[in-house]
């Protein structure tokens, strides 16, 4: 039986949307990346306060580029038994799904659409999925 997926993403969360035959199932998962809070400082003997905000803020964004791959990693265990793949979402996380996709697993090929797309209800996701593979 054949497997369509579609994947509403941001940095914050993907929502799988998987169809089998009749089948539908829905499953949330949460990135669990830190958000793009600046850091509070102040004067240090280590260098000026705009220096200690320009290596925080390097060493915030480093750290969240590796919960985002960590993140990717985990949303493209799931795609495997996939016979067609949409990405949808409302910025930059689908292309780096996407990218992450072709880097590092077989499935590129199996990526059908990538989508800009504002946040969507479940029920939205599900008939936009259903709409593009049945």
């Amino acid at each position: 039986m054949k497997k369509y997926t579609g994947l509403w993403i941001d940095h914050k969360e993907a929502i799988l949307v998987s169809i089998e035959g009749d089948q539908t199932f829905v499953e949330h998962i949460a990135s669990g990346a830190e958000s793009h809070l600046k850091p509070s400082g102040g004067w240090k003997a280590g260098g000026t306060l705009v220096a200690q905000a320009v290596s925080h803020e390097h060493t915030a964004d480093e750290r969240r580029k590796h919960q985002y791959h960590a993140f990717y990693q985990n949303v493209i265990g799931r795609l495997h038994h996939s016979e067609s793949i949409a990405l949808f979402g409302p910025g930059e996380a689908k292309i780096e799904l996407a990218k992450e996709i072709a880097r590092v697993s077989d499935l590129h090929s199996k990526v059908a659409v990538v989508e800009i797309c504002d946040r969507l209800t479940e029920n939205q996701l599900i008939a936009k999925v259903k709409a593009l593979f049945l």
